[in-house]
């Protein structure tokens, strides 16, 4: 029985976003270690099957001398635990657990889940967080990418060698369990940010592109969906968003773990985001068939058709984004309906979550086979 671990920033990223590859590996007779800080969803992981291994992190903290100490806990976890291969996402992770991996000789496959705050604002830590890939990157046998735009950065200034470094469509969405749903039958549009309240996310964008539509469309719902206070540099504060309710603009709804029931009530989903890696939100919208208001930046331009299956705005341009809902409020029930079937079609065509599991399955066949050692 081979041993696989698997290491994130978190264990709600883990259980959320790579509970089917774990799943997988454990059908396949692998023993699976999931290595992240304890939070919540640690014993949710454990209830799944499998070792969960509480692996502290700062996810705040943007100290590289400070971040030696990450370094050490993720020597000693891949130390204590010897995987035959290791599997990394997040920045700190994919930095630190591939520099660790390298120290004990244990093949790694790093995933590039999104470049992060520090490299969206272009400043000295830019910089460091550069430099450090570079080194860390040369040792894993295989580095994925979520969009295509991530991976030609990366290969461009040099951050990843070409010939280890592969897209994926993201992390997949699960095509049954996010299965079509009828169209919601509200008496007015019903508008869905869902995700973790990040201003990176667009979240202000929204806010004031709601707070002009309802201005000449009283009617109209905005929603918030998602938790408060994550442990990000962009985190939004509970007491913004109780003035945003207090002021009529948005609905919160909280923070949930299942956001079907959410979806289904919307007639729209909306993601601002300045980038990502590839939304997840943005994936499970369109496989229930919901048009989508979303930003023409990586990770999220790639999931939608323009004009077919949703709208694209431009990034940071809360007066774009106003007119993309205003067309989408325009449009009526029947052809947001029929944006959302087409949606639909392309979530099964090339984001369902098997390709994905597939891509990784076969680089884990390839290290255990000895053929995929990147040293």
């Amino acid at each position: 029985m081979s041993r696989v671990l698997l290491a994130s920033n978190t264990a709600w990223y883990l259980y959320n976003f790579r509970s089917g590859l774990i799943a997988a590996l454990r059908d396949r007779g692998h023993e699976v270690i999931a290595a992240a800080p304890h939070d919540e969803y640690s014993a949710r992981l454990a209830a799944a099957g499998g070792e969960v291994v509480d692996l502290p992190m700062d996810n705040k903290g943007t100290n590289p001398l400070r971040d030696l100490h990450t370094l050490l806990y993720f020597w000693r976890v891949l130390s204590n635990h010897r995987p035959d291969a290791a599997l990394f996402f997040t920045i700190k992770p994919v930095i630190y657990g591939s520099l660790a991996s390298r120290l004990l000789a244990i093949p790694a496959i790093s995933t590039i889940t999104g470049l992060g705050t520090a490299i969206l604002r272009n400043n000295w830590l830019t910089h460091v967080v550069e430099r450090l890939y570079r080194v860390s990157l040369r040792w894993p046998a295989k580095v994925f990418f979520q969009n295509e735009d991530d991976h030609k950065l990366f290969v461009e200034r040099g951050l990843v060698c070409e010939k280890k470094a592969e897209r994926v469509p993201g992390s997949g969405v699960d095509l049954r369990r996010f299965g079509v749903a009828p169209p919601a039958a509200n008496p007015a549009p019903v508008f869905l940010l869902s995700g973790r309240l990040l201003w990176d996310k667009g979240v202000g964008e929204f806010i004031e592109a709601a707070r002009r539509i309802k201005a000449t469309h009283p009617g109209t719902a905005f929603q918030l969906l998602g938790p408060l206070g994550v442990a990000n540099s962009s985190s939004i504060s509970k007491e913004q968003v109780d003035a945003w309710v207090k002021e009529g603009v948005i609905s919160y709804l909280g923070e949930t773990d299942d956001v079907v029931p959410y979806i289904a009530a919307a007639d729209c989903v909306v993601l601002p985001s300045y980038r990502e890696g590839t939304s997840r939100t943005l994936l499970e919208a369109a496989a229930m068939a919901r048009p989508i208001v979303t930003t023409d930046v990586p990770g999220c331009r790639q999931i939608v058709e323009d004009g077919v299956t949703g709208l694209l705005c431009r990034p940071k341009d809360s007066t774009d984004l106003k007119e993309k809902i205003e067309r989408m409020i325009a449009l009526g029930p029947a052809q947001r309906s029929e944006m959302g079937r087409k949606g639909r079609q392309k979530m099964e065509r090339e984001f369902d979550e098997r390709i994905v599991i597939a891509r990784y399955l076969s680089a884990i066949d390839r290290i255990l086979s000895g053929r995929g050692k990147a040293w």
